[in-house]
């Protein structure tokens, strides 16, 4: 089973009910963090045996002795990866989307496969949680190509978790479209509600089942709490606002290892997603 967690903003809390929910699960588990610009799961689970692999997109290259500079392959081309003018062929790797249309329409097979980095992505294991992440390469305008490539190595033959990255834009999509059930994490304020409707709405629109988790209970004004009673959104979990969650947090210490207490309230939360 494939369980995402994402939020419409980012610091709701999506790292850490991602990893609660690995540290509790029936082992084996994958952890999958595909918040590929910041990626921070390994900083609380510590990973050993960690393996990185450079991952690449495939780019046209251009064949001058074949081309006859007839701009079919800049016609198809949605995204302006590709110029022709008179005798003359430029090519925009970082604008290109690796749809390959353009080695389709070729009349004189004159595109290669070239390839471009787009970021690494790092495997490792502690304690039967196998841990995936991936990180962006520095200067890289486009997220999704990445979190495809891990999304790809997701396995059926156990429980994957997947951290998403925070908004309702591409990225998230590219991480969550596969995805089983998807936790959105918000806080019950008049900011994490706005965005929290957002993500609802995206959910809504890949026809995917979610669920709402509440993050620092205690300290809104309890408006996610009414809507979801109107709408008929299942809440969750509500995990109250503490000071020595938020400490332990920032120390890099998961939340249910300083508060145990917690320990239930996730295993529930993880059997009825489940179920």
């Amino acid at each position: 089973m494939q369980i995402a967690i994402a939020s419409g903003k980012g610091g709701t809390g999506k790292t850490t009910v991602a990893i609660s929910l690995a540290l509790v699960a029936d082992k084996p588990v994958r952890l999958m963090d595909c918040d590929v610009e910041e990626p921070n799961c390994h900083l609380f689970l510590r990973p050993d045996h960690m393996e990185s692999q450079t991952m690449y997109v495939t780019v046209p290259e251009i064949d001058l002795a074949k081309c006859d500079f007839c701009g079919k392959c800049r016609d198809i081309c949605a995204f302006k990866a590709i110029s022709v003018f008179g005798k003359n062929i430029m090519t925009f790797p970082e604008l290109c989307h690796s749809c390959m249309g353009c080695f389709l329409v070729c009349p004189n097979e004159a595109i290669k496969e070239g390839k471009r980095e787009i970021g690494v992505i790092s495997q490792g294991s502690i304690n039967e949680i196998e841990t995936l992440s991936g990180t962006l390469r520095v200067g890289e305008a486009m997220s999704p190509p990445l979190i495809k490539k891990l999304r790809d190595m997701t396995s059926d033959a156990m429980l994957t978790i997947i951290d998403a990255p925070p908004g309702t834009s591409c990225p998230v999509i590219a991480a969550t479209k596969g995805a089983d059930f998807t936790i959105l994490v918000t806080e019950s304020t008049p900011f994490g509600l706005n965005d929290l409707k957002l993500a609802a709405k995206l959910m809504e629109k890949l026809g995917q089942k979610f669920g709402i988790v509440i993050n620092k209970a205690g300290i809104g004004d309890g408006s996610v709490e009414k809507w979801c009673a109107e709408t008929g959104y299942p809440l969750l979990l509500s995990i109250p606002f503490d000071r020595k969650l938020a400490e332990a947090y920032s120390n890099g210490i998961p939340i249910i290892k300083a508060a145990p207490e917690l320990i239930p309230a996730f295993k529930r939360l993880l059997e009825e997603v489940t179920q």
